[in-house]
């Protein structure tokens, strides 16, 4: 078995914190860029005409058509400077939170399996996370939903049993 260095695509909603990953390939080109870029678009549905700026690094599998299949959505794109991992923080830090929470603790088996994890930990980390930006509320918080306090806590094993969620049973 060789080792193999796999490509993950993801986009992150910054004002809720929400990630989508819309793909993992092993050989990155403009063409699956662009075509992720379509992907995600089609998963967004009707919330994707929301979306006004894409904040993007300038790494040569962002193409021309990549901008152009969100310029046809309505979504400007931004290129972060040069040498800039500030300028795009929030994706950065997203970078290395999913590293050390789930990547450093698990032996990926290939590009299913990287994809089963990413989709779990997503999953996680859009429903259960807590985010200090957001007031230790989850991405996907329905601040509407009544909790109550006096159920008994359930815990939810997540990521293959490498994260433990506790819950109010209903």
């Amino acid at each position: 078995m060789f080792l193999r260095r796999l490509y993950v695509f993801f986009v992150m909603e910054i004002k809720t914190r929400r990630v989508h990953i819309p793909g993992v390939t092993e050989h990155p080109t403009g063409a699956w860029t662009a075509q992720q870029a379509r992907n995600l678009l089609m998963d967004l549905g009707e919330r994707a005409s929301h979306f006004r700026f894409l904040i993007r690094d300038r790494d040569s599998k962002f193409t021309p058509t990549f901008d152009e299949v969100l310029a046809g959505n309505g979504t400007q794109t931004i290129k972060t400077p040069v040498r800039s991992p500030r300028a795009n923080s929030d994706a950065e830090r997203y970078a290395g939170t999913l590293r050390r929470e789930c990547l450093e603790h698990l032996l990926i088996h290939g590009e299913h399996h990287l994809r089963r994890i990413l989709a779990e930990y997503a999953q996680h980390y859009n429903d259960h996370r807590p985010h200090q930006a957001r007031g230790q509320r989850p991405p996907l918080h329905q601040p509407s939903k009544a909790i109550d306090v006096t159920a008994r806590i359930k815990r939810r094993q997540a990521v293959q049993g490498l994260i433990s969620e506790y819950r109010r049973a209903a």
